[in-house]
């Protein structure tokens, strides 16, 4: 067998790509799908299309490749995370879209928790802060708003997953309701500590257990493909939320290490190994794999809208036409103008945790063009993930030798040269930026025996390129002087109407 097959469902695309036994990509095959907005910050997908272009691009990849179902040894699935749909386990349709993880609409119920004391039960018991990000009061609102889905609920009809798990729902037939360990613990239901369900949390969410899917560890043999022909009789064998498998695809194996993947948001992690160190900074507490009975923890920042900055320049304001000619129009301007851009667009993540916050540009004079509001976007994924540092250093007291990164925007050099300069340390970008898939594969792969054990993987090659700091401090902490300003003029902001 040759390659392991990766299916890496993200927010905005679904992607399948082929790896081979020195964890090179031999294919890769993406599809974008829909984005509904059906209220202000409300964001949902549609469950179905979601699975059917996954498996689209299942079979793409292994046409490209000319690659048959018996050269695949395994299948990984990463998937966008805390994103929740809610089906029918008699009919296998879901009973509502998918709510998305930037979705708002139970910022109030989540400040009512707040109010009513609950963030130390919960962030004591899940490592997670009340948000609406996170999956509960996701499922609840279903439950609560969607007709008969209460007393089906009751009845055992309906069952909750994450992406991964509806995923495997439609590649076994309805056979497998399953998620791993790493999404689970972005539910705010799963106690990270004992690894269970949390009997407390489900009653303060009032969602029965019998719609959970049972957790497994991120790396075995869980099925094989039973539903779809051309891929019928694939092992199923790993799983991970986006950003844990991008952890483990960057081999932060080592508690210390820190990567950051540059996607639709932006995501940073540092590995603590076997132990959940707790943040006193609003960072999350985060399982990010288990194998074997292993489990292994991680530090977590998240940027809500990093790369998704650069789509609304190209679908709403009009200013590019594809997001890979936002780096020519940035660097066309020799600095920003004093322009600042909070694209706050779903509210603040880490270390902020603002969900009335809403974006907003600073600055702008008769002298700002497109270009300046372009560069401002840019350098505004830059000035979250460091504000994303400062709050991880500070909990671990560890000095940031280098940040690893990845994701599509991690493709713009000009962005990780201004990275470097606001942190003050290397950035290194690995030649295949492919991580997420690549650590949903590696997982895969380990279960299987197509490597045989970890050390095997930290040999694999990764041809990097760094990116060393050039900008004088004292003027990197003018900008981010000014970054912070405009950052708390924004907080609030709905709130205030």
């Amino acid at each position: 067998m040759r390659y392991i097959l990766s299916l890496d469902q993200g927010t905005t695309s679904s992607r399948a790509l082929l790896f081979n036994h020195e964890g090179a990509v031999c294919s890769v095959a993406q599809r974008e799908f829909r984005q509904i907005f059906p209220q202000p910050g409300w964001v949902e997908h549609d469950p179905e299309e979601i699975a059917s272009s996954q498996i689209a691009v299942a079979l793409e990849a292994l046409t490209k490749a000319h690659a048959q179902p018996g050269d695949i040894a395994a299948i990984g699935i990463t998937n966008q995370r805390e994103t929740a749909i809610v089906w029918d386990r008699s009919t296998g349709k879901p009973i509502y879209n998918a709510i998305v993880w930037q979705d708002r609409r139970t910022a109030a119920f989540c400040e009512q928790l707040k109010a009513e004391g609950k963030e130390i039960l919960i962030q004591q018991r899940t490592g997670l802060l009340i948000d609406a990000y996170f999956s509960a009061s996701k499922i609840r609102w279903i439950l609560d708003n969607v007709a008969n889905a209460r007393q089906l609920a009751e009845a055992g009809r309906l069952a909750f997953g994450t992406v991964d798990a509806w995923l495997i729902w439609k590649l076994t037939g309805g056979q497998l309701h399953i998620t791993d360990a790493s999404n689970a613990s972005r539910t705010m239901l799963f106690n990270i500590h004992t690894k269970r369900w949390d009997e407390d949390l489900l009653d303060l969410f009032d969602i029965p257990a019998s719609i959970l899917p049972t957790v497994h560890a991120s790396s075995e043999i869980y099925a094989e493909v039973s539903s779809v022909p051309e891929l019928n009789g694939i092992t199923i064998a790993g799983i991970a939320g986006d950003q844990q498998a991008a952890l483990f695809g960057q081999r932060c194996t080592t508690p210390g290490l820190t990567k950051n993947t540059y996607g639709t948001g932006c995501f940073m992690l540092q590995s603590t190994g076997a132990r959940a160190v707790a943040s006193n900074h609003r960072l999350l507490t985060t399982i990010a794999w288990k194998i074997g009975d292993t489990t292994n923890y991680a530090l977590e920042g998240g940027v809500f809208v990093g790369g998704a900055v650069v789509q609304w320049l190209r679908d709403a304001l009009g200013i590019i036409r594809t997001s890979s000619e936002v780096e020519a129009l940035a660097k066309s301007v020799s600095d920003n103008g004093g322009v600042y851009f909070v694209p706050a667009f779903v509210g603040l993540g880490a270390p902020h945790w603002d969900s009335y916050a809403r974006g907003s540009i600073f600055g702008l004079t008769r002298g700002s063009t497109a270009a300046h509001i372009a560069r401002a976007a840019v350098e505004s994924i830059a000035y979250q993930v460091a504000d994303l540092m400062d709050a991880v250093q500070t909990d671990t007291a560890t000095p940031l030798p280098e940040l690893r990164v990845d994701g599509g925007a991690s493709a713009n050099d000009a962005l990780m040269q201004f990275q470097a300069d606001m942190l003050g340390v290397p950035v290194v970008r690995p030649a295949m930026t492919e991580t997420t898939a690549l650590g949903a594969a590696l997982l895969a792969g380990l279960a299987v025996g197509f490597w045989k054990q970890q050390g095997e993987i930290s040999e694999l090659s990764l041809h990097e390129s760094r990116f060393e700091p050039q900008m004088p401090r004292a003027k990197v902490r003018e900008l981010r002087a000014r970054w912070k300003e405009a950052v708390e003029r924004t907080k609030n902001w709905q709130r205030a109407e």
